[in-house]
């Protein structure tokens, strides 16, 4: 067994939720591994991201994001509304902001963003798909969308690429 592993660097902006099509960089991540049968891992190190399988819907809004995003944004906005407010939601509270603004770079208002928290809890940060005869296991319409639901400021991602088997 194998195990390979790379990084795709992403660039959030326009302080909206992206949708970072991620396919075909994983899938050429998996040729450059070798491996020709086992798993792949798509994966967030970020609390406020997601990692999704989801058909592309080709038609794009004018801020370019996909229908189908776009959709996902509306439920999602209905469920957990974006945080406009200091004290819409519990979190943060005094604590976790002394602790925020002790880290290199935050700002007072970089932990105004539960909603994309709570939204990376809905999605999840990861998904696991199969890899056979080289080839990763998406179907006739899946793509691999790495979603930055944080929209209090424009920061550079990490999706994580795991391959494991033979």
């Amino acid at each position: 067994m194998s195990v390979y592993h790379e990084i795709i660097n992403l660039q959030s902006k326009n302080h909206r939720p992206n949708f970072h099509n991620v396919t075909d960089e994983v899938k050429d991540i998996v040729k450059r591994s070798g491996i020709k049968n086992g798993i792949v891992v798509v994966y967030s190190q970020h609390t406020t991201c997601s990692v999704i399988t989801q058909e592309s819907s080709h038609d794009l809004t004018y801020w370019g994001t996909e229908y189908m995003q776009e959709d996902l944004i509306t439920i999602m906005e209905g469920l957990i509304p974006t945080c406009r407010a200091e004290g819409q939601y519990r979190h943060p509270g005094p604590k976790h902001i002394e602790f925020a603004l002790s880290c290199p770079g935050e700002v007072e208002y970089g932990s105004l963003n539960t909603d994309a928290h709570l939204r990376s809890v809905f999605f999840g940060r990861s998904e696991t798909i199969t890899l056979v005869d080289g080839e990763v296991q998406l179907g006739d319409f899946g793509f691999i969308y790495f979603i930055d639901w944080d929209q209090v400021r424009e920061r550079k991602r990490v999706c994580q690429v795991q391959i494991i088997g033979e």
